[in-house]
């Protein structure tokens, strides 16, 4: 499904500023130099600005088109990446690095009350699970403003549907809800297959009132990212302990797309409670503890090889 809207960066009357200008990173190798000619009247209507396909959610995102009483240069399009599962916080430094702004500057945009992001009720202000992953064109004039609020608002779109809510209140969750387990199931899962096994096991669990216990919820509460959990950090005192804390946790611990999302409403049939990735490709699904337990066994024998080698 592709939006295609006049002017999709257009920042909302309450955050109307001068455009920032780019400032080249030193990490990145130069851009190639842009033409600098000027295009008439009848070349600036004619122009149509190329767009990307998005990553795996498959949407197109325009660039922000010139106004038509404004002379136009030609400027050679660049793109930013926001991959499926990054958390808010890495996609913010993505943001900043795309238009050369000092880390922290989307951050600080994110959280300013005069952006106003169309974020649901539920969120209570807070982006994460609502940065939609997808390739974004970008230009000189983008605001991480602009650029932000595009996100959210392609997520609420593709998240907002009465497909979606209706499937969620079908297994007792609301929209929100659906999201963080979706992202739950992102960070979980490397395939569709899988990503409806693991929303199973979600489902299971809930329905049974047992703790989620997952690692990747753990690792948001940490900051980290690692399969490497110890007994100690499952007691950790947080709202994002699902080791310890029943329920989903409080918010997505990252942004999902469709894949995840559908999984959620729309999961596998079975019986599941357990699951652990024995090795690449092979996500072992079982109701019964005593297997899971020999299935855990493997995948340590198999992680003291791996260090060992």
């Amino acid at each position: 499904m592709t939006y295609r809207q006049s002017s999709p960066y257009a920042p909302s009357p309450r955050a109307l500023r001068p455009p920032r200008p780019s400032v080249p990173r030193p990490s990145r190798p130069p851009r190639a130099p842009r033409g600098r000619a000027r295009l008439t009247r009848r070349g600036r209507l004619a122009l149509l600005l190329g767009a990307v396909v998005a990553v795996t959610a498959v949407i197109t995102v325009p660039m922000i088109l010139v106004p038509d009483d404004e002379p136009a240069a030609v400027e050679q399009p660049r793109t930013l990446v926001v991959p499926e599962g990054r958390r808010a916080g890495q996609v913010y430094t993505a943001v900043d690095r795309a238009l050369g702004l000092p880390e922290g500057t989307a951050r600080k945009a994110a959280t300013a009350p005069a952006v106003d992001l169309p974020l649901p009720a539920a969120a209570g202000g807070n982006p994460e699970g609502y940065l939609f992953p997808a390739t974004y064109p970008v230009a000189d004039a983008t605001t991480p403003e602009a650029l932000l609020r595009y996100m959210v608002d392609t997520a609420g779109k593709r998240f907002g549907t009465p497909r979606i809510a209706e499937g969620a209140k079908e297994h007792g969750m609301s929209v929100y809800e659906a999201v963080i387990a979706a992202s739950i199931v992102q960070a979980e899962a490397d395939s569709p297959e899988d990503m409806a096994k693991v929303a199973r096991v979600v489902h299971n669990r809930l329905a049974q009132g047992m703790p989620l216990q997952m690692d990747s919820t753990l690792n948001y509460a940490l900051g980290r990212s690692t399969v490497d959990t110890t007994v100690a950090e499952t007691k950790t005192a947080n709202p994002y302990n699902t080791y310890q804390r029943k329920g989903l946790p409080p918010t997505p611990i990252g942004n999902p797309g469709e894949q995840a999302m559908d999984a959620v409403i729309r999961p596998a049939d079975g019986d599941w409670l357990y699951f652990v990735t024995v090795g690449p490709g092979d996500t072992r699904f079982t109701a019964d503890y005593g297997l899971h337990q020999e299935n855990v066994a493997e995948f340590n024998a198999n992680r003291r090889e791996a260090r060992a080698g």
